[in-house]
């Protein structure tokens, strides 16, 4: 048996999926690339693959809709008319809806609104809506590339930019990008300074998904900001889920975004939203990321569900971060403890201790047997401990697969002795399918 600290030699989440995909899609969605492979090779396969994935996915939706406890929720599972009340219930609290809808992002509209309410939660100037985060982030690093007058930017391999967007910055752009390290985590302030050309932008993903969603250090994280400055770069945050990142700072947002000269947050990510991103920074920054998100395409008619469900959000679930953060950690130790307890031989959890909400669990199994497990226990017990399981990417050990784990609301009520029983149980369906 083994857990894992933060020298985790594999990394990924298997999202792939999609570019904005949290763990919640993939619980339902399966990746599409082996269908596709199997079209090219023979259109008949291929639909009979299609069509047996389809039933899959059916099989466990239906499953973890049954369940009549999940550690992990997720508006995923939901129905729409489910979804559509939720939003219903809670707007008139979160926006006067006696307003008028928005038009293109008006300032006097809930679009308005959101952007004030993000700039004030983060402490920046101004804040634009986005309707994506990959759009989001091109419009920032291309602003920063004008103004910089350099089009090369440090990021990580790991780094949604790289693993998510479709080489965007370099195909949509005309970017390009250097990596400081391939370690898995942020880079340091040494490797910064020992980067062998001139760069215009840093960008660091807080926290770092795919390498099991680490943090660095407060003063790590100083140092590394300093050394960028010192190389006369300006400073950008993929900050998709920088929302819940202050507990592992000690810091405030405030004081976290305040390091940087842009920050890109999301509201689906940790805030339950329905979709769409925000960029913050200083007021001139912000009206330059307007034009560039009109070029874009991201001027869009109307944007009020999603602006309203963001609003929900910072009211709702950003207060509630900080006990997710905390109850992480006995989760992350309650799934340790029960693995070790079923003589599991090998497994990991990483972080050990998790750094913010989220976390990934490593077990030597191929996924398909894992996720059968999973779908059997929530149709047998009512019980679902997790939800997809996938390879890891980039490749990891042969055999291995990992799962995200992310802390919310619907685990809350969960004690420890509940998650080591239960994860115990899983062990036992694994044995189960695997004979």
């Amino acid at each position: 048996m083994t857990e894992a600290g933060d020298g985790v030699t594999g990394s990924g989440s298997g999202s792939g999926s999609g570019s904005e995909s949290g763990s919640g899609e993939a619980a339902v969605e399966g990746s599409g690339g082996a269908t596709d492979r199997a079209s090219e090779a023979a259109p008949g396969a291929a639909q009979a693959g299609a069509s047996a994935e389809a039933a899959k996915r059916a099989r466990r939706l239906a499953a973890f809709r049954g369940s009549e406890r999940m550690l992990e929720g997720g508006a995923i599972l939901e129905t729409l008319r489910k979804r559509l009340d939720r939003l219903v219930a809670a707007a008139p609290a979160a926006y006067d809806l006696e307003n008028r809808p928005d038009f293109y992002g008006n300032d006097d509209s809930v679009i308005g609104e959101l952007e004030r309410r993000t700039a004030d939660a983060l402490g920046t100037e101004a804040a634009a809506f986005f309707p994506t985060g990959t759009m989001a982030q091109q419009v920032a690093l291309r602003c920063w590339a004008g103004r910089t007058g350099n089009a090369t930017v440090a990021g990580h391999r790991l780094s949604h930019l790289e693993m998510h967007e479709r080489d965007a910055y370099a195909v949509v752009s005309g970017l390009r990008m250097v990596h400081p390290t391939n370690a898995p985590r942020l880079p340091t302030a040494a490797e910064v300074y020992d980067l062998a050309e001139p760069f215009g932008a840093l960008t660091l993903e807080l926290p770092l998904r795919e390498a099991g969603f680490v943090l660095p250090s407060w003063d790590e994280l100083t140092a590394v900001v300093a050394a960028a400055r010192d190389r006369d770069a300006v400073v950008h945050f993929d900050g998709a889920r920088l929302w819940e990142c202050g507990p592992h700072f000690g810091r405030t947002l405030p004081e976290i975004a305040a390091l940087a000269d842009s920050v890109y947050v999301s509201f689906y990510k940790s805030l339950d939203g329905i979709a769409g991103a925000a960029l913050a920074g200083s007021e001139d920054f912000v009206e330059e990321a307007r034009t560039w998100r009109h070029r874009y395409g991201g001027q869009l008619f109307q944007q009020w569900p999603a602006a309203l469900a963001a609003l929900i959000g910072l009211d709702r679930e950003l207060p509630r971060l900080p006990e997710y953060v905390a109850h992480a950690k006995v989760v992350a130790r309650a799934l340790g403890e029960g693995l070790a307890e079923a003589g599991v031989p090998w497994f990991r959890v990483h972080p050990e201790v998790p750094h913010t909400h989220q976390f990934q669990v490593w077990l030597p199994h191929p996924p398909a047997l894992l996720d059968e497990a999973v779908v059997r226990q929530a149709e047998e017990t009512r019980t679902a401990v997790f939800q997809r399981w996938f390879e890891p990417t980039p490749a990891g050990p042969p055999g291995v697969a990992l799962t995200e784990v992310t802390v919310s609301a619907s685990a809350m009520d969960w004690t420890e002795g509940e998650i080591r029983a239960a994860v115990k149980e899983f062990a036992a369906f694994v044995r189960r399918v695997g004979g």
